[in-house]
């Protein structure tokens, strides 16, 4: 008879531990979850902090429209392959992963650029050789290889989408600024949102050139340093 009892307080107390560390994985998953999914908007923003990626970022960031274009396609392909390297990083030979990783990206790529020339073609050829070189795109096969390819699929899609929305962010920051100041106005997806008197019919071209987006990019980057985002080395 106490046998029995001692064998059901035990059995009730056990369960009642693991409640209590599953309450606490929980808590835990979903505080990791906020915390890389904040690291990569801000922390560690690709462009402004870790500065990568910088070569669409020069080339598309002329109008509003090519940087969500991008933007979007990127926080995609980050989702895709983060969650399908990160779902079988267990089962994927340590030798082999860097080409398991680009076939996994590459297939995303394919996928994107097949919906983007079926449904918004006016975007596919604006973006030109750039949507297809994702593929190479260093942030994309960084985040597979630092991170999810050693996290759990939580945490993996919360760092695809914290550092795909940091490169969006400053896609259209920069975009932004490029596009007023070497159009004089402002026109998403053929929609004329603006346009500056004066500015307008006097544009400052060099804005919407090359020289023009190292221009952007380095004052936004000395303006981060000022306010303490970026510190210095």
């Amino acid at each position: 008879m106490n046998d029995n009892k001692e064998q059901k307080d035990y059995q009730q107390t056990r369960t009642c531990h693991s409640q209590k560390e599953d309450i606490k994985g929980n808590k835990k998953s979903g505080s990791g979850f906020w915390k890389e999914l904040v690291k990569g908007i801000i922390i560690s923003n690709p462009v402004f902090i870790l500065i990568l990626g910088l070569c669409p970022v020069l080339a598309i960031t002329n109008t509003v429209t090519n940087a969500l274009g991008m933007g979007a396609g990127v926080i995609f392909v980050l989702l895709c392959s983060n969650v399908l390297i990160s779902s079988i990083r267990k089962a994927t030979p340590s030798m082999v992963r860097i080409p398991v990783f680009i076939v996994v990206i590459a297939t995303s790529v394919t996928i994107l650029s097949l919906v983007f020339e079926a449904y918004i073609p006016p975007l596919y050829e604006s973006l030109g050789i750039y949507l297809p070189l994702i593929v190479v795109n260093c942030i994309i096969l960084g985040r597979a290889e630092a991170f999810a390819s050693k996290n759990s699929v939580l945490l993996s899609t919360a760092d695809a989408i914290g550092i795909g929305i940091g490169f969006t962010l400053a896609l259209v920051i920069i975009s932004f600024i490029r596009e007023i100041m070497g159009t004089g106005g402002l026109q998403i997806f053929g929609k004329q949102l603006f346009s500056i008197p004066g500015l307008s019919t006097h544009p400052l071209i060099f804005f919407i050139s090359p020289p023009g987006a190292f221009l952007v990019i380095g004052v936004i980057m000395a303006l981060l340093r000022l306010i303490g985002v970026m510190k210095n080395e």
